[in-house]
């Protein structure tokens, strides 16, 4: 000990060897932030070599000094990574307690967790193991789920200036526009003006009540489609709701010009969108690996839907533009007022091309989906409970029956028994069963620290489906809303269906007037059955998959009038 080895070169190249051998050898180093390290090594290996043999001498030499160099090199290794580690360990201490999380795998997290569809489900099962609020890791992207009513609010009140920004995921930028719609645009000035002119503009309630009569004329069309397929045997529910909706909102939105396109290729456009949007990329978990959505063809995908979609919606324009110019019309129908604010402006904010066209789309997407699926749930759960179909009949021909030709939409008010059908309905299925949220800042949630840009998944159909805010949660009972003041707005946490705060659908109005008036109607003219050979108990109510899930198979239903 104390020792230490030296050796010398003469100017011939041939090394001196020391006559005893090197074992103990010692070196300081300094590290980057200034600790002393002291490195020790001792030779294993020693080799008594003839002075004449010079070649045997050197390489003597040479494996001496490369074990040293090896141990020292290990060492210094260790040292790193004991630093490393510590001060990661710091760093992660001062960002406070996450929530907690299931065991995630390596690279991949806990997406294995989500399957391939249906992940509300998955993540209402995970919340019973690991409580109402806990992190997911999806790839490299931190995500966490909140699935209780007092969370829900915290996050959609109390905190909503905290949690009120969007993910952006792949399919949304590559079909809207680079996400300059109202529903996926970031939180900020642009999106306050964009909201600001669809609830003042569009779906003002002035506005909604000026296409009542369009409603009316449109749904008493669907009633006799419906009485004429009645004729042949069972009607395609599904098919025939979807079509109404499509109608009245290309109607309410466009008037009459939908640029040639027929209805059947929009409805397929529409599907398309509504699949690719809840549709996870690689690159939205891999941020690196945005090769693999080329290789896939997701982006072949996204890039021939929205150019379906943009021819569509660009003839559209041109063509309302055109007509606009010709003939000088006020505003009639909700392109009409976007238009104007393109052309003039409001408050000093503009609208470009692009503005206009993403924001036709969230009609779309938000107007026809949501309706007609509202519509499509609450019979599927009627027909699978009849005595609870047969309140809400008795209840719409009452009131309704002095009225020719149908229910008139003055008359929904006193219907509180089909309200109440279709919230339960909502309760259960709500149309989007998880709404995304993104953090703007780091905040602390149930006492867990929340970093910037952490994504938010609220689960609102474990949260309509929640034991300790819902008896028999799972079962349809409509009649759980008649002493309960819920509207569709989000006031209440337990019943969020359309979301709340900020965020939250602004075509709400909209919407449900025609759901609700299309729902009494088809009540009032209609005795409503499954198919001979099917039984109501034995009728699976199942959601598909997709963001915002439909039935997993159309609504068959045979219909006999009265």
């Amino acid at each position: 000990p104390g020792r230490s080895s030296t050796v010398s070169i003469d100017p011939s190249g041939n090394p001196s060897l020391p006559r005893t051998p090197p074992y103990p050898t010692q070196s300081v180093h300094t590290l980057a932030n200034g600790t002393h390290v002291r490195l020790k090594f001792s030779s294993i290996f020693y080799v008594a070599i003839p002075h004449t043999c010079s070649n045997f001498k050197m390489m003597a030499l040479m494996a001496s000094l490369q074990l040293d160099s090896t141990l020292a090199v290990l060492c210094l290794a260790f040292v790193a990574s004991c630093i490393f580690l510590v001060a990661r360990s710091r760093k992660d201490g001062a960002r406070g307690s996450p929530p907690p999380s299931p065991p995630a795998l390596p690279v991949i997290g806990n997406l294995h967790q989500l399957g391939r569809g249906r992940h509300h489900r998955r993540l209402q099962a995970l919340a019973r193991s690991y409580g109402p609020l806990f992190l997911l890791r999806l790839g490299s992207v931190p995500a966490v789920v909140v699935s209780s009513p007092s969370l829900a609010e915290a996050v959609l009140k109390t905190q909503d200036h905290a949690f009120c920004s969007r993910p952006q995921p792949r399919t949304a930028r590559g079909t809207l526009y680079g996400c300059r719609d109202m529903a996926f645009s970031p939180y900020g000035e642009r999106w306050r003006q964009l909201r600001r002119i669809a609830v003042l503009h569009l779906l003002s309630a002035k506005q909604v009540d000026s296409f009542r009569s369009l409603r009316q004329q449109e749904v008493m069309g669907f009633v006799e489609r419906i009485r004429a397929g009645a004729r042949e045997g069972a009607v395609n529910v599904t098919e025939l709701v979807i079509s109404l909706t499509n109608t009245v909102i290309s109607k309410a939105a466009f008037g009459n010009r939908l640029g040639g396109v027929d209805p059947g290729v929009v409805r397929h456009m529409m599907k398309e969108l509504t699949e690719l949007l809840g549709t996870i990329a690689v690159s939205d978990v891999f941020p690196r690996l945005r090769w693999v959505d080329w290789a896939t063809g997701l982006d072949a995908r996204i890039s021939r839907t929205a150019a379906e979609l943009d021819r569509v919606i660009e003839k559209t324009l041109a063509e309302h533009e055109g007509s606009r110019g010709n003939d000088g019309e006020e505003v009639h129908d909700l392109l009409d007022g976007l238009l104007s604010i393109f052309k003039d402006g409001d408050q000093g904010f503009r609208l470009d091309r692009t503005d206009v066209k993403a924001l036709i789309l969230d009609m779309f997407i938000g107007g026809t989906d949501t309706i007609y699926k509202a519509i499509e749930w609450t019979m599927a759960e009627l027909v699978k409970n009849p005595r609870e179909m047969e309140k809400v009949q008795a209840e719409v021909r009452q009131v309704a029956a002095g009225t020719q030709g149908g229910v008139l939409e003055e008359e929904l008010e006193t219907m509180s028994l089909l309200h109440a059908a279709m919230k339960e309905a909502l309760r259960l299925h709500p149309p989007i069963p998880l709404f995304p949220h993104e953090s703007i800042q780091n905040t602390r949630l149930h006492g867990y620290d929340i970093p910037a840009k952490t994504r938010i998944m609220i689960n609102a159909w474990a949260i309509g489906r929640d034991s300790e805010s819902w008896e028999d949660a799972d079962e349809f009972r409509p009649e759980r809303f008649m002493d309960r003041a819920m509207d569709y707005n989000g006031k209440d946490p337990r019943f969020i269906p359309f979301g709340a705060g900020r965020r939250g659908c602004p075509g709400i109005a909209f919407g449900m007037r025609l759901a609700e008036l299309t729902l009494a109607n088809m009540m009032y003219h209609f005795d409503w059955m499954l198919p001979e050979g099917q039984d109501p108990e034995s009728f699976e109510v199942v959601e598909s998959n997709g963001f915002a899930p439909a039935l997993q198979y159309p609504l068959i239903l045979v219909a006999k009038p009265l």
